[in-house]
């Protein structure tokens, strides 16, 4: 399993480090939890047929499930990936499309910006209160986002996948999107996943794409987070990401 933590590497800090040699514990102990609260069971109710045979189907168990999630703002989806802990490639399960979308291309910089962050993040928390329904919080600002927040700025937080069609800087997936991808979520977190990736990009990170935006006062940013697109794309597994002092990403 891939699992995701913060360490000093030189004069970098870690963001994202590469898979563990031993599986995680599994906490089924989550999933119990998690069914306390209404709205989830009523997810589970809709939707665990569903993905445990969408999850048969690519031959990957539930017991063993990870995940990973990608998200482009211009083509206005959010894919979800899944693969067994054991490694191999990650295979696409789901993809849902962004029902709305606040700010422009670019990355978050500061609170009531309205902007999407863009970057390499990790679903930390589950929130089975939402208003929106049911949600899923990113650990927004990372180290990145801190280090390019303008000096004496708050760079805001409460970055979430939810529900409903309504954002603010968040990934509305409407409510049966979030009903479905909460589950997902539930289930490998209660195999043992105890942070989810979440890669959110402008578009398509091609080198086609990043030519027509030469001009884009965000396309040196954008050139940071090319290398780890590109990765996935050819690997279908996830690269090591690091922050530097400078709070530049660095695929490796």
């Amino acid at each position: 399993m891939r699992i995701f933590v913060l360490l000093t590497l030189g004069l970098a800090a870690a963001l994202l480090a590469r898979p563990a040699a031993r599986p995680p514990a599994p906490d089924p102990a989550f999933r119990t939890e998690q069914l306390r609260y209404p709205r989830v069971r009523e997810a589970y109710a809709q939707y665990q047929e569903a993905v445990r045979a969408r999850l048969r189907r690519q031959q990957i168990a539930p017991e063993r499930l990870e995940l990973f999630v990608r998200a482009f703002k211009m083509e206005r989806r959010v894919e979800v990936w899944g693969r067994n802990q054991d490694g191999g490639p990650f295979i696409l399960l789901r993809t849902f499309a962004l029902a709305g979308v606040s700010g422009r291309l670019g990355p978050k910089r500061r609170a009531g910006d309205r902007q999407i962050p863009e970057g390499f993040y990790t679903i930390n928390r589950f929130n089975p209160n939402s208003e929106f329904l049911l949600s899923l919080g990113l650990d927004y600002p990372n180290a990145a986002d801190q280090q390019h927040t303008p000096s004496g700025l708050d760079p805001g937080d409460n970055i979430f996948v939810h529900g409903s069609h309504e954002t603010i800087g968040c990934l509305p997936i409407t409510d049966a999107g979030i009903q479905e991808l909460y589950v997902l979520a539930v289930e490998a977190r209660a195999a043992g996943q105890r942070n989810i990736p979440v890669h959110i990009f402008p578009f398509g990170l091609t080198a086609n794409q990043l030519a027509r935006r030469q001009q884009s006062p965000h396309y040196a940013f954008w050139q940071e987070l090319a290398p780890a697109y590109a990765y996935f794309e050819t690997h279908r597994t996830l690269p090591t990401v690091i922050v530097a002092t400078n709070g530049a990403y660095v695929a490796r």
